[in-house]
């Protein structure tokens, strides 16, 4: 039975720093897909959470429905907007998350604007998410220059916060993201939303190793991934992959139809093995 110790960093830091490190002892790469919670309702997501842990996912990131989301792209914007119909919020997702404790131990990391942890309350919100067994914390729209609080009461809960760097971001704004952020590190691979894409840059992996030269944090590359030979590629120099509008676009083309999840899985199966060609081929 999963459990958290409010006040206490090691329980999910400790869940999430320990996959990365695990993965890194068999010589492969933590894939992290993302849903929107609710989308198109709470029980597909369960589904969708369960089918990922079996198709190799090592962390999910649950997506909290925001009414005006600004890093994501149009996927995840009609996402949110079906999960908002749905009068999806993060209570609901909290109570979502305990319930589904009885059926997974993965890791679980909400991505949230911050307006909607701070409505009810910064502390209550976060108690209510320890209590419902979330792992990390996400916030796109919370620089760590103004998230102290925040930090403090998901350290204290036992939450990890997980903060951005960028292909911008320069040698100072990675020392303090290094500092701050526990968990991994998240990379965004691209200057704009969320989105697949055809294309990454070629500077990733100069930029990861920059990154790297500074910290010995996990760092798991998001935003445009969309592609095996992506994953692949990414592998190579970064400690994880993170995979959203991809996935959420089968779900949104079939409708969830009964092919549906099977066609997630697949897919999602294919990045993760994916990831492990691309590491074993490493660069030096």
């Amino acid at each position: 039975m999963y459990s958290t110790l409010p006040g206490s960093l090691s329980v999910a830091m400790d869940r999430i720093s320990q996959v990365f490190k695990l993965e890194r002892e068999k010589g492969r790469k933590v894939f992290i897909p993302f849903v929107t919670a609710g989308d198109p309702n709470l029980d597909v997501t369960r589904r969708l959470v369960l089918l990922l842990e079996k198709s190799g996912a090592g962390i999910i990131e649950l997506g909290v429905p925001f009414s005006d989301p600004l890093a994501d792209g149009p996927v995840i914007q009609r996402a949110s907007q079906r999960a908002l119909t749905g009068k999806i919020n993060l209570k609901k997702i909290c109570q979502f998350v305990k319930n589904l404790r009885s059926e997974t131990e993965i890791p679980i990391a909400l991505m949230s604007y911050y307006n909607t942890i701070l409505y009810p309350g910064l502390e209550a919100s976060v108690k209510m998410m320890a209590e419902a067994g979330v792992d990390g914390l996400i916030c796109p729209d919370l620089p760590p220059e103004e998230g102290e609080e925040l930090i403090d009461l998901s350290h204290r809960n036992g939450i990890a916060c997980v903060f951005f760097l960028a292909p911008t971001s320069t040698q100072k704004r990675i020392k303090l993201v290094s500092q701050k952020s526990s968990g991994f590190i998240y990379y965004v691979s691209i200057t704009g939303v969320t989105g697949a894409r055809e294309d990454l840059p070629l500077t990733i992996k100069d930029h990861l190793k920059q990154i790297r030269s500074i910290t010995n944090k996990p760092i798991a590359v998001g935003f445009g991934v969309s592609k095996p030979e992506q994953a692949a590629r990414i592998a190579q120099w970064s400690d994880g992959i993170i995979v959203g509008s991809a996935i959420i676009r089968i779900l949104e083309e079939d409708s969830f139809s009964e092919d549906t999840l099977s066609r997630i899985g697949e897919f999602a199966s294919q990045i993760k093995h994916s990831m492990e060609i691309g590491y074993d081929q490493a660069e030096s």
